[in-house]
């Protein structure tokens, strides 16, 4: 049995560094000597593409440095799952994830890296009043705990102040390492979408140029939102998404194109299922509910050519008046009798649309061929709005943002919880448009939930089985402000910590149940499983004169008191990158708890006693459920080194494991 130590690989986050310079000497073995990179020779084999000068074009600014630094040191962390904060444990694939984002990324390199489709993320917008706090270079973990009260000398939150001498610098030197983590977690075919203002417009375009490659930028995406009417120059009433392709050349040569709804279909839908829900089969309510919501829309809105579909049945808003000339003239002539009167229609002046007399009718059948009242008329085509509202998305939105508030305070029961929630139909179509079937989507500044929200509303449409990774910090309420102060007392009411995480696990708690009520034909993922950032639940190994008592006793119990089995998988799981949503299935054998990870990949009992009378009957169980899985020799076992009786126990267990083909066996 192979005992780790926590220095190893095995036992700790993706180490970036490490990575790349493997994937370098693949590429370039000769550039590599026994003291490591030879750069004359890497230069010698880039040849031309070598840029010696001085001068650049780029972004620079103080902390630039340190901050790529950043992205590269290891977490210390790991993440503890919480099963009585979840919902549908045992079933679900999706998780929210409670602490700073910059850590959290580190740890899910390992088990997500070139696996999420698309990435969406809202940070702060850096305008003298968002939640800010400076990363520590040297300890970000600890910085972490003080920031959030979990040590005993807490660091002081502030906002950004415009008049501080490195306004723009503390936030780039904050959203920098996270967007050089966050692209590493992309797939070949995956996008990512930063919503921004103007306060960092300019830094962040250049910054993902960098990043993320200019060939890779696809689109900047204007959203016409509210305007200011105290504003002293101009209104300015948009927001900016920036979206960018991990791979571009990789969507053009896959021929890969994208296709959603015309603008504000989405939302026109959802209000028509509402309605008729309601309503039941009354048409003329019906039609006033969707005739009220095109009054809202002005001439200039592009949601415009939706006013166009006068008409509502069973399927929703349609027009009558499409033209059915064949294009360009000299069409076919075949005669079409009416169906009524039994007498030759008038034949369009360029001929029938169709070639053939029986794909006119095939068409018909269809019910997109609209008669008129007698044979005088030419036949129209029908255009129903729902079946046929895919194109292109253009740069220019209109935003939900004025009923955002109210769509958010209506799940709390008519508490606006939440000062400036995202609207979740923008982000909806924005799924719909980026992503399809079993895709992973990610946002790690997931502030109210609106990502987890969103994709539980756009399965339920598409009945498939996107699913979502959100990860929020525990910024905590200040009562004293008067935007936070309802959240505050919410969180006082339900007796949980009073911070946005609790905000984003209750909005997703309630979102799901309601698009599960509204959805009674779909049985979808509402679930999430919760997991929470803490120290790594092995004790480091820090070889100094004043802690020499304590790591030798932690050389006799490397596990932190107070941590339990399931702390020890998970961590164990991301280590080794395992998707934290896989099924875990555990066995009783001698009292002793065996958990199945991934359908037999991985076996683990962490027991903090294994008597030796209980050997027999534990390996006996491993054995047979690994059997019983056919999960062949690859399976890897895992128990606590200081939970055997005595090493005959263990070397007894080993024998035994190894005589059946489980030979890949470690100690903790």
């Amino acid at each position: 049995m192979n005992k780790l130590s926590p220095e190893l690989p095995e036992l700790q986050s993706m180490n970036i560094t490490a990575d790349n310079i493997t994937k370098l000497k693949s590429l370039f073995p000769e550039a590599f000597n026994e003291n490591g990179i030879d750069f004359d020779v890497l230069k010698q084999l880039l040849g031309e593409n070598v840029d010696e000068k001085e001068e650049r074009y780029g972004l620079n600014w103080h902390g630039k440095r340190q901050a790529r630094q950043l992205a590269l040191t290891p977490s210390r962390g790991t993440l503890r799952p919480c099963k009585d904060e979840s919902v549908d444990w045992d079933n679900t694939k999706n998780l929210m994830i409670e602490g700073d984002n910059l850590e959290v990324l580190k740890l899910l390199q390992k088990s997500y890296t070139g696996k999420v489709k698309l990435i969406y993320i809202d940070p702060p917008y850096n305008t003298g009043k968002d939640f800010v706090y400076p990363d520590n270079f040297q300890d970000n973990m600890k910085n972490y705990l003080e920031i959030t009260g979990q040590t005993e000398d807490g660091v002081r939150i502030t906002t950004n102040a415009e008049t501080s001498g490195r306004y723009h610098t503390d936030w780039l030197n904050m959203i920098y390492p996270r967007l050089k983590l966050a692209k590493n977690l992309l797939r070949n075919d995956g996008v990512i979408i930063i919503s921004i203002d103007d306060s960092e417009l300019s830094n962040i375009k250049i910054t993902l140029d960098e990043i993320f490659g200019g060939e890779n930028y696809l689109a900047t995406l204007v959203w016409d939102r509210n305007r200011k009417n105290d504003a002293k120059y101009f209104s300015v009433g948009h927001e900016y998404m920036l979206v960018y392709a991990r791979n571009e050349s990789y969507l053009t040569d896959s021929e890969i194109i994208f296709r959603g709804a015309k603008e504000g279909v989405d939302y026109l839908q959802d209000l028509f299922n509402k309605s008729k829900l309601k309503h039941g089969d009354n048409w003329d309510l019906i039609k006033k509910d969707v005739f009220d919501y095109y009054k809202s829309i002005s001439k200039d809105d592009p949601r415009a050519p939706l006013k166009r579909f006068t008409k509502i049945d069973e399927k929703g808003p349609y027009r009558d008046d499409g033209n059915i000339n064949w294009p360009g003239g000299n069409g076919p002539t075949y005669e079409i009798v009416h169906p009524t009167t039994g007498k030759p229609c008038k034949l369009p002046t360029s001929g029938w649309r169709y070639p053939t007399e029986a794909r006119f009718w095939e068409e018909y059948e269809k019910g997109k061929i609209v008669f008129g009242d007698d044979e005088k008329t030419v036949p129209r085509i029908r255009t129903n709005l729902f079946e046929n509202s895919n194109q292109v998305m253009t740069s220019v939105h209109y935003s939900y943002a004025q009923t955002a508030a109210n769509e958010f305070s209506t799940l709390f029961d008519g508490e606006r919880v939440f000062s400036h929630p995202k609207p979740v139909n923008d982000i909806k179509s924005l799924i719909a448009y980026l992503s399809n079937t079993d895709d992973l989507i990610v946002d790690f500044f997931a502030g109210s939930g609106t990502s987890g929200h969103s994709v539980f509303l756009q399965n339920a449409k598409d009945h498939v089985n996107r699913r979502f990774i959100l990860v929020q910090l525990p910024e905590p309420f200040n009562h004293k402000n008067k935007e936070q102060e309802i959240a505050y007392n919410f969180c006082e009411r339900m007796g949980t910590p009073k911070n946005i995480a609790e905000i984003t696990k209750e909005r997703l708690r309630r979102a799901g149940k309601k698009v599960s009520e509204d959805n009674p034909d779909w049985n979808g993922d509402i679930g999430f499983r919760v997991f929470k950032l803490d120290t790594s639940n092995i004790r480091p190994w820090e070889a100094t004169a004043e802690s020499l008592s304590q790591q030798l006793d932690a050389y006799v119990s490397p596990i932190l008191e107070g941590r339990s089995e399931e702390d020890l998988l998970t961590e164990l799981m991301l280590k080794r990158g395992i998707d934290l949503s896989v099924n875990i299935e555990t066995r009783q054998f001698d009292g002793l708890t065996v958990s199945c990870v991934e359908g037999g990949k991985l076996f683990t009992c962490f027991a903090k006693q294994i008597p030796a009378s209980s050997v027999e009957e534990l390996t006996k169980g491993i054995i047979d459920w690994h059997k019983s899985l056919k999960a062949g020799k690859d399976t890897v076992c895992y128990f606590l080194d200081d939970a055997f009786e005595n090493n005959v126990a263990k070397t007894n267990l080993c024998a035994i494991l190894e005589q059946h083909g489980l030979t890949n066996l470690h100690s903790l």
